[in-house]
């Protein structure tokens, strides 16, 4: 596994953590999959098993990639995402709503930004299998993000689950949750990468 510290990230100087400004949806895919071909091309990754994974902002991410390279990624987790910047402003608690005028652009006058780099623009593009998985009391990302995505999105063509949590919130605190969702992952990367687990 690896976990890409991709632009924007903290840690690695001003400029790199700017590399994101206005860019989200943009460089963040752009980054994981360079990395995912870098891997490719040194013979440490099959190219018919390559997956992504995110929650959150990371959950933007992922689907913003199997949007974006419908051909790169065999599989995708999606735990709680991000994925209707307009909505979400008004949906998220007022601290994190702040946060888009530096990841796409003030509103309302990046509108048309919005629109172009939210994962909703291409979820028509989307032929990877995935698995997402949603906390029913999640106040930052309510579900309703995701249901968004999934009224995109053609069963008969995309094999998916919805997995949903009563009581859970961002990000899972139940072990019991937790349990659930990495069997379900474990279940998508079985059936989309082509192995059979070890049996516990």
């Amino acid at each position: 596994m690896v976990d890409v510290q991709y632009g924007g990230s903290t840690g690695y100087g001003r400029a790199y953590r700017e590399r994101l400004r206005h860019r989200w949806g943009r460089t963040d895919v752009q980054d994981c999959a360079t990395a995912a071909r870098g891997l490719i091309a040194e013979g440490l990754a099959d190219p018919d098993r390559i997956a992504i994974r995110g929650g959150s902002a990371g959950g933007w991410t992922a689907v913003a990639s199997i949007a974006a390279e419908p051909g790169l990624y065999r599989a995708a987790a999606v735990y709680y995402p991000v994925l209707d910047p307009v909505s979400w402003r008004e949906e998220t608690h007022d601290f994190e709503s702040r946060y888009l005028d530096g990841l796409i652009g003030p509103w309302p006058d990046t509108a048309d930004r919005y629109a172009r780099q939210s994962p909703l623009r291409e979820a028509d593009r989307i032929r990877t299998p995935f698995v997402l998985l949603q906390g029913l009391d999640d106040t930052v990302c309510p579900p309703a993000q995701a249901e968004r995505l999934l009224r995109r999105i053609d069963p008969d063509t995309v094999p998916y689950r919805f997995l949903t949590f009563e009581g859970e919130g961002h990000g899972f605190r139940r072990s019991a949750t937790v349990a659930a969702s990495l069997r379900a992952e474990l279940r998508l990367y079985a059936d989309a990468l082509g192995f059979t687990p070890a049996s516990s």
